[in-house]
């Protein structure tokens, strides 16, 4: 099914719920299926616009769905933010992950006019060196040399049983790698795309940054 940007989903209910959500791999979406807004729709419906929805002040809907992606950006930012500060390892870079946090928090209860006219690139280039810093040093715990596969073309890729302990594989193509058996403790998954790879029998102990919706996209 295709339908531009801004248009709702002929499969949206009433109420707002997915008419279809336990058929979706059936039906034919499974992007839906691993989609996570990383809780931005409740914030932008229940905070950005306080309550309000497109349906019954239909003036909101453009602004409504312009906001949208930028505060999933935000909640996306947030998530991993918060997954480096229960790093151990990291601690030491503690107080400025903590001081990223409580900005990208204040970010997140702006306006709609304030979220659009965020520069996110350049929030994210501020950002982006603590979360590296933070995997650079939860990842020496995995001692021995570490492959850098950072975006990487890795799509079909045997690896079979390989030892990936703290690997980096920060915006690497893993789509339908065979990653079974592989030891990938303390690897580092920001923003991989593992889309049919295959993670079974793999060791993910203490994965970096690793989402239910890449999980949810790969085999196991």
């Amino acid at each position: 099914m295709n339908k531009p940007a801004g248009k709702a989903c002929k499969n949206l209910g009433d109420d707002f719920r997915c008419g279809i959500h336990e058929q979706l791999p059936e039906k034919g979406f499974p992007g839906c299926v691993v989609f996570d807004c990383f809780g931005a729709g409740q914030q932008v419906t229940q905070v950005t616009f306080g309550g309000r929805n497109w349906r019954d002040t239909p003036g909101i809907a453009g602004q409504m769905f312009a906001t949208l992606p930028v505060m999933r950006q935000l909640h996306e930012l947030l998530w991993y933010v918060t997954q480096a500060l229960a790093l151990p390892a990291a601690q030491k870079i503690h107080p400025r992950l903590e001081q990223a946090r409580d900005e990208t928090v204040e970010l997140t209860k702006g306006t709609p006019e304030a979220l659009l006219s965020l520069d996110l690139e350049a929030y994210r280039s501020k950002v982006n060196p603590l979360l590296q810093k933070a995997s650079e040093l939860a990842r020496a715990g995995a001692g021995g040399r570490r492959a850098d596969h950072r975006g990487a073309n890795l799509i079909g890729r045997k690896l079979r049983g390989a030892d990936l302990r703290g690997a980096s594989f920060r915006g690497a193509l893993l789509i339908g790698a065979d990653l079974r058996e592989a030891d990938l403790r303390l690897a580092d998954f920001t923003g991989a795309d593992l889309r049919g790879a295959d993670l079974r029998g793999a060791n993910l102990a203490g994965a970096l940054f690793l989402t239910d919706s890449q999980l949810k996209a790969a085999v196991r």
